[in-house]
């Protein structure tokens, strides 16, 4: 309002100054300025506006994936890429009497250099106390599992067994995290959700991840169908708990979303809708969701979600038997996708393809295999990993390894031809820029810096820019000057990227 009024005491004492002027030049200025003055000042105003932070991305020193359009203003001859996991065999079988062809709802846990698989074991079919327990299995890097003998429960007459949880309604689904809300207390460093539709929801809390009591005995979350992963945790962005759970929306396996301050009271349940490049994506019934904050980004969530394709047979009968897979399981068909989410009700599915697809083999092809375990972990300097359950209702059923590079879940690729992407207005802090990339032999990646409104800044325009070539996960990216970047830090600026032959997987700034 300030401003405002300023503008119009400004207009004042132009029309007080024009006023006192001679015809002739009163006339001149007149012709000059068809506008009001004060109205040229509103409009300049509004660019103003417009130029500030309100149309300006603050990704600060964030690491940002190319998995949405979200810093994306422009692109020619480029294009957004899914990028397929690669197979590494089997990470462990599920082949302990308590386990069984049913087991499964995964979840992978890293805690410091420990990794903890937790599943469900279940060897028959039938939802009961008995039939159903949770299990774990550790590694310590992620490749190489073993399964303790822990001596919690005793089960099947002995307590020489993997389980951590058992004759409760919550092994149906038992799934925990690793809490890192800086309140949380250590003796309740991991939480869980688990249970089914009646009655709901109940809560969990560990100080090791192995021993874990109910928080309550009621449901902390009651309104929602849950006969399936219920995947939660602490949101260092939001600030809150965050849980994803399925419900049925007109007959389609939907995913749902509430938050919590305190993993008891929870708000009430919002219905996630799907987008695809600013439009609608298609409505599939996803059985699981597996959403999870991405650890290198954990502003950004991921969703490596489990697809159903309910009466989608392919196998014959003689296929079915000749696999062994229960008579009540080879009806349908799944696969894995790959959406995103920074939170609210919708989900980004950017790549509306396969993220993993079923593999060669009839005992690939059966109802509930090829769900993926929840959270991806990295398992190397350069690779992180991504469980997969297969063969399910199979005496062949298994927890299956697929590897990444890190980021590498999609990039902006370009073909050998070229081409370029420039992103929307954003401002940064730190002194450097670096990129997750890789090129071809004959490719590269140049960066060009402009400003807000597109004009190349003088010492990062692409003739100052160096082109890179290789295939590195943390490349500094420099001009004939340089990388110092400290001059731009805080201003509203825009990247040119000119691709050829080449992926860009990621950017970050920092110090």
């Amino acid at each position: 309002m300030d401003f405002l009024r300023l503008i119009l005491h400004t207009d004042v004492l132009f029309r007080f100054q024009l006023m006192s002027l001679p015809s002739n030049a009163k006339r001149i200025v007149t012709m000059k300025f068809q506008l009001p003055f004060s109205l040229m000042l509103i409009c300049l105003f509004a660019t103003f506006l417009y130029a500030d932070d309100s149309s300006v991305l603050q990704i600060g020193n964030r690491r940002e994936l190319f998995v949405d359009d979200y810093l994306i203003d422009r692109m020619e001859n480029v294009d957004l890429a899914l990028h397929q996991p690669r197979d590494e065999g089997i990470a462990f079988k599920f082949d302990n009497p308590w386990e069984g062809l049913f087991a499964g709802y995964c979840t992978i846990i890293k805690d410091g250099s420990n990794y903890t698989a937790y599943y469900r074991g279940m060897p028959s079919i039938g939802h009961t106390k008995d039939n159903e327990v949770t299990c774990i299995a550790q590694s310590k890097d992620g490749v190489h599992w073993t399964k303790p003998e822990l001596g919690i429960f005793e089960v099947r007459g002995s307590k020489k067994n993997n389980v951590i949880l058992a004759r409760h309604r919550a092994c149906h689904n038992f799934s925990p995290f690793l809490d890192i809300n800086p309140q949380a207390s250590k003796s309740e460093r991991f939480k869980a959700l688990g249970g089914t539709g009646q009655p709901g929801l109940i809560a969990f809390t560990s100080p090791d991840g192995i021993h874990w009591k109910e928080i309550r005995k009621s449901p902390v979350i009651t309104k929602g169908a849950f006969d399936s992963q219920n995947v939660s945790f602490w949101s260092e962005t939001e600030g809150c708990y965050v849980c994803y759970f399925r419900v049925f929306k007109d007959g389609i396996r939907r995913i749902s979303r509430c938050t919590s301050n305190d993993f008891i009271h929870w708000s009430e349940p919002v219905l996630m809708e799907y987008r695809h490049r600013g439009g609608k994506a298609p409505i599939e019934h996803l059985y699981t969701s597996q959403t999870h904050p991405y650890f290198r980004a954990p502003h950004i969530y991921i969703a490596t979600a489990a697809r159903f394709m309910p009466g989608r047979q392919v196998l014959t009968d003689e296929q079915a038997k000749a696999i062994n897979v229960n008579p009540r399981y080879f009806k349908d068909t799944s696969d894995a996708i790959f959406m995103s989410t920074r939170g609210g009700n919708v989900y980004e599915r950017t790549f509306l393809s396969s993220f993993i697809r079923p593999g060669i083999g009839a005992h690939n092809w059966v109802s509930r295999t090829n769900y993926p375990a929840l959270n991806v972990v990295q398992t190397g300097p350069t690779e992180m990993s991504v469980y997969v359950n297969q063969d399910y209702a199979q005496p062949s059923a298994h927890l299956r390894r697929y590897s990444m590079r890190l980021d590498g879940f999609a990039s902006v690729q370009a073909p050998y031809a070229g081409g370029e992407l420039l992103t929307k207005p954003l401002q940064f802090t730190g002194n450097r820029l670096k990129i997750n990339f890789s090129t071809s032999a004959a490719g590269g990646i140049r960066v060009e810096i402009q400003d807000a409104a597109g004009k190349p800044i003088p010492g990062f325009t692409l003739t100052d820019s160096r082109e890179q070539i290789g295939n590195e996960i943390d490349r500094v990216v420099t001009w004939k000057s340089g990388s110092d970047l400290s001059k731009l830090t805080g201003k509203p600026v825009r990247l040119r990227f000119v691709i050829k032959d080449a992926d860009l997987f990621a950017i970050q700034f920092d110090q």
